[in-house]
């Protein structure tokens, strides 16, 4: 009997430890969120001259950290550096046009999507002979480092485009602009966010042709944290504050805006 209740000690001990030295085990123990957004797409994740964040995915960060009752925070990643924030627990959540596959879901836990946007084409103003996917045979896309956009185009479609690596979709416009490539391709909402910052001289080519669901990522294992990152989602979309975010941000650029409530992953 006195071992038993040694040995019960001794596990109740290195427990203790365990939560003591790992942390909050869900973003729900925190009281204050560090949000990593993107910080050079216009309309969804962008940086100021003054330092201050804004964009579609600022709004909804602000939106889930007030219905959790937590104070929010932001710090900026690229598309590589996303799952590093996470692990290396410099943020408590990414919202960063973060399109959710099977590859990532192993990484990280996926709440959402918060945003169900469609991969579709940017091409310089004026382009004619590009009205598809199948039009990029040959042509040079710019492939942005961390992202899995070019790969649809590539692998998934199969369309043998001539990949022309960046750091960042915003050096791809760059690159758009300079005429070093011929398009772009990725979510419909970062590239209008593109076009409208830079009025006349890009066109989207309106050819939709796969889905990005653009998810919330929280640290593997986080479930309890992910379900009521889901139902603040839910209230967004049922309030109609979604449909009012996406209008400021996005109604003028002639873009179809989903304002229905996403069909959510399911919390792994």
């Amino acid at each position: 009997m006195t071992g038993k209740i040694v040995l019960l000690a001794a596990a109740l001990t290195v427990a203790g430890c365990g939560t003591q030295t790992g942390g909050p085990a869900s973003i729900l123990d925190k009281d204050e969120l560090v949000v990593a957004v993107k910080t050079d797409q216009p309309g969804l994740g962008f940086r100021t001259a003054g330092g201050t964040f804004e964009g579609f995915d600022v709004d909804v960060a602000s939106y889930v950290a007030a219905h959790l009752g937590k104070k929010v925070t932001f710090v900026p990643t690229t598309s590589e550096g996303r799952e590093d924030k996470l692990n290396s627990g410099e943020a408590d959540m990414v919202i960063a046009t973060f399109s959710i596959s099977p590859q990532r879901k192993a990484e990280v836990t996926f709440a959402g999507p918060y945003y169900v946007s469609h991969q579709d084409i940017l091409v310089r103003a004026r382009t004619t002979d590009i009205r598809g996917v199948r039009d990029l045979r040959g042509r040079r896309l710019c492939q942005a480092k961390g992202s899995i956009s070019a790969s649809r185009v590539v692998e998934g479609r199969r369309v043998p485009a001539d990949l022309v690596p960046a750091a960042t979709y915003s050096e791809c416009v760059d690159l758009l602009r300079a005429g070093r490539v011929d398009a772009v391709s990725t979510g419909d909402l970062i590239l209008a966010g593109f076009a409208a910052a830079d009025k006349g001289a890009f066109a989207i080519v309106n050819a939709p042709f796969t889905e990005e669901r653009y998810g919330i990522a929280l640290p593997r294992g986080d479930v309890a944290g992910c379900e009521e990152v889901n139902r603040a989602l839910t209230a967004m979309y049922q309030s109609g504050a979604a449909a009012r975010l996406l209008r400021e941000r996005f109604g003028s650029t002639g873009l179809r805006l989903t304002t229905s409530v996403p069909q959510f992953e399911g919390c792994e």
